[in-house]
């Protein structure tokens, strides 16, 4: 037969086929373009596919996650008609029919008969794809857009690299002028729209207001659409009649890590890995790290950095000279909400890896009677010593691939969360934080009904990360809490104050999440005594202590150093929230300080403001209430050794809102002899509320330009060395020596005067950085100093006038 039949033929077919997928929006029909596709999959070759790949794979991903309009890829498929009820991903879930669940996910499942054929093209680099700039996480949009360091992202990223490559913007995409585009196979293009769906639909929830009125030109509406179209992620509130098996994302994502990310060593074996072992790279262990190192960034860098103005290390981009200015565009803006079960999920799938090597190491441990060091072992235990490294190296490398964006993630969320906003997302965001610090718990139960849904055709994951559920923390996972010290430690602090600062709004819940947090702490006395001691190193020098225990804590010192400035790189209360912590951020431990701003001070704080919201709120609840604040005490007595709680003895009043007035309400409640508002301020005293004494509008205005003072002279940042060594002498002009009148002795000694005076204005500036002295205008704003101005200019033209009078 001849070729070109069959090239007709294919393109034929994938035309009709993608008119097929536009116009299915009933369960009906998606089953029957299901069983449409397959049939077309299985009877077409790789090298009879790339119509398919031009046509009907990209109305395949726009109708799976509901877009209005295909991606932007060549050429387009029709466009498809927006009455449908939203994308399959959506009907599937409101249909609750797990019929249509099981068809739908047997097609994109990773040992479908799609990702058969994706393998094979990408095998042989058939197909192409350029993904739109707009659709990036926040971050490397900015950075294409701006075209600045952007072959730094090829080198730095695994999301990106060998995939930034110079050219015209990308078809469709009209808001990139960038000279810079990204190149991506099949399955790149695939991962790249399945992290990107949550995103879309969070961000569309925050600003579905925004887009409907955003429809200035029909390509920038097209574009918006995309995002207004899709529901919600997680739609309503599942009830017991919905079924696991219709949330098909989320049985999606948990069979692509299964498939692509492996919990145990590389020469295990993995399900799905006879079809996409050899997917893209070859069919070394080392090209199926390479995807699912690649499958993990690029989750990590859509759900948890994505609008981060600090998304790489900071000394990684220092190390190739690489410097994002995000900070002015992105600011103090929150990530992205309703992402705590995907999130979850994938926090807790790579923390299997660290349940896996705590096992291994455990046995060691028990085969040499004591704690686990490599340089205990002798020659016969070799083979274990190097299974034990095997396992920790493949540990190592999912930990610190999400140790800094989560920190980042969580703590972002914390401080920028809005006021007035609801709890949901904030306690999604604490359960990941307290699943993280607690991987001991994860056990084959919290997979076990994800396992019988996605299917039997793998391991199941009771043979990867154990069978029973362990009791608590043991000695075996001290490396894990060492190197991820600061979840322990500095973001209880950030924690803290959120919880100040959020009290009002729902004081059970926030009492109830400040003491799941103090109880993760206390649950086991090896652990607390362990963050104590890194504490109490942290604080002294290395030659004055000579317990052994705590000498062999020194070494993890630098290392927690540099991750307190690295992971909290720009991040601190003050401009969030004007809170506790911003002369300490990024430099110290407050956890266990009995300073007025260590943990021990504000928890006391906390404790008494509680004590009184609950009190004040109680009802028919006082009794529980009253038991959780017993609790909250409890805990914190024990975290802190023998500490005594002062109660507050007065009685609750019910609350009468129709009574008080708006200030009456908000005025803070006396607790003794004192208020709330005696507690000292200790946020950037500049930037603190306006007083009684202060003219408003004044006072932010002096604090704008105070700002950009300091900026503009740089006192913002510190100055190292002599500042006076810069300009040691003033080097006069050979023309001097031949002056000749006084009209260029004049110009001499004007050129003089201002030399002098600029290193004069260097030199201040220079100790004004040296000693953290800044320009605070603010001051000028106090009511007495205008009325002394005002009064001073009343009186010199009363007395012009007199004089000019008296003179006349």
């Amino acid at each position: 037969m001849n070729p070109y039949s069959f090239t007709v033929d294919s393109l034929s077919k994938s035309q009709d086929l993608a008119a097929a997928i536009l116009a299915s929006s009933t369960p009906s029909q998606i089953s029957a373009a299901c069983s449409s596709l397959d049939a077309f999959l299985r009877s077409h070759s790789p090298d009879q596919s790339r119509h398919f790949f031009s046509l009907a794979f990209p109305a395949l991903i726009c109708k799976l996650y509901g877009f209005d309009d295909a991606s932007p890829s060549p050429p387009p498929p029709p466009p498809s008609s927006s009455s449908g009820g939203g994308g399959w991903i959506d009907v599937v879930f409101h249909s609750n029919d797990a019929d249509l669940a099981a068809r739908v996910f047997d097609l994109l499942s990773p040992d479908g008969v799609l990702f058969h054929l994706i393998s094979a093209v990408d095998r042989q680099s058939l197909v192409k794809y350029v993904f739109p700039t707009e659709r990036l996480p926040e971050w490397a949009r900015l950075v294409l857009s701006a075209d600045k360091d952007c072959q730094g992202l090829n080198a730095l990223c695994p999301v990106f690299q060998g995939k930034v490559r110079e050219g015209g913007s990308s078809k469709g995409s009209s808001s990139s002028s960038s000279s810079y585009q990204i190149q991506l196979n099949v399955f790149e293009y695939f991962v790249y729209w399945f992290a990107y769906y949550p995103i879309c639909k969070a961000n569309s929830e925050n600003s579905s207001g925004a887009m409907m009125s955003a429809t200035k030109s029909k390509t920038v509406s097209k574009l918006e659409n995309w995002a207004s179209s899709i529901p919600r992620l997680s739609h309503a509130k599942r009830g017991n009649e919905q079924k696991l098996e219709c949330n098909l994302y989320v049985r999606l994502l948990y069979a692509y890590l299964r498939a692509f990310v492996p919990v145990q060593g590389m020469d295990t074996h993995q399900p799905y890995r006879s079809s996409l072992l050899h997917y893209g790279y070859g069919g070394d262990g080392g090209s199926s790290m390479m995807r699912a190192e690649f499958f993990v960034d690029t989750l990590v860098h859509y759900w948890l950095v994505d609008n981060d103005f600090s998304p790489l290390p900071v000394n990684l981009c220092k190390s190739v000279g690489l410097s994002f200015s995000l900070r002015s565009v992105l600011g103090e803006t929150p990530p992205s909400s309703s992402l705590g079960e995907v999130v979850k999920l994938l926090v807790k799938y790579l923390n299997c890896s660290a349940r896996v090597a705590q096992e291994v190491v455990g046995r060691v441990e028990n085969a040499n009677g004591g704690r686990f060091s490599p340089s205990s072992f002798d020659m016969k235990s070799g083979e274990l010593v190097a299974s034990v490294y095997k396992s920790s190296e493949l540990v190592g490398s999912w930990n610190l691939c999400i140790q800094r964006p989560l920190y980042r993630f969580i703590l972002r969320t914390f401080l920028f969360c809005p006021m007035g906003t609801s709890l949901k997302n904030a306690s999604q965001v604490f359960s990941v934080w307290v699943m993280y610090m607690e991987p001991w718990k994860i056990a084959m139960d919290d997979f076990l009904e994800l396992d019988t849904n996605v299917g039997s055709s793998g391991i199941d994951m009771n043979k990867k990360v154990g069978q029973s559920r362990q009791c608590g923390y043991q000695s075996s996972w001290e490396g894990y809490v060492l190197s991820n010290y600061l979840y322990y430690s500095s973001l209880i602090m950030h924690f803290i104050g959120f919880a100040h600062k959020f009290l009002h709004t729902d004081p059970v819940v926030i009492a109830e999440m400040v003491l799941k947090v103090i109880t993760v702490l206390t649950s086991n006395k090896e652990l607390i005594n362990l963050i104590k001691n890194v504490d109490k190193v942290f604080h002294t020098k290395q030659a004055g202590s000579g317990k052994a225990m705590l000498s062999s804590l020194y070494k993890y010192v630098p290392l927690i150093r540099d991750q307190l400035q690295d992971w909290e790189d720009g991040l601190c209360e003050s401009d969030a929230d004007g809170s506790y912590l911003h002369e300490n951020w990024n430099r110290d431990l407050r956890l266990f300080s009995d300073a007025e701003d260590g943990g021990q001070q504000l928890l006391q704080l906390f404790l008494l403001r509680a004590e009184s919201e609950l009190q004040a709120n109680s009802g028919v609840n006082f009794s529980q209430n009253l038991e959780l604040i017993e609790s909250l005490k409890e805990q914190v007595s024990c975290l802190f050794g023998c500490y005594a709680m002062r109660s507050i003895s007065f009685t609750p009043e019910k609350k009468q809102l129709a009574e008080h007035t708006r200030d009456d309400i908000f005025t803070p409640r006396k607790l003794g002899n004192h208020t709330f508002a005696d507690v000292k301020y200790k946020g950037d005293w500049m930037k603190r509320p306006v007083s009684a004494d202060e003219v408003a509008w004044l006072a932010n205005w002096f604090v704008c330009l105070s700002c950009w003072l300091n900026e503009t002279l740089g006192l913002d940042r510190a100055e190292n060395g002599d500042v006076s060594s810069k300009w040691s002498y003033v080097e006069v002009s050979s023309y001097s020596a031949n002056i000749d009148g006084p009209t260029e002795t004049m110009k001499t000694m004007l050129h003089a005067i201002c030399s002098w005076l600029l290193i004069l204005g260097a030199t201040v500036i220079g100790l004004m950085r040296k000693h953290g002295i800044r320009v605070n205008l603010r001051p000028l704003a106090l009511k007495k100093v205008i009325t002394v101005l005002l009064l001073s200019a009343l009186f010199s033209v009363v007395k012009k006038g007199v004089r000019m009078f008296l003179r006349a």
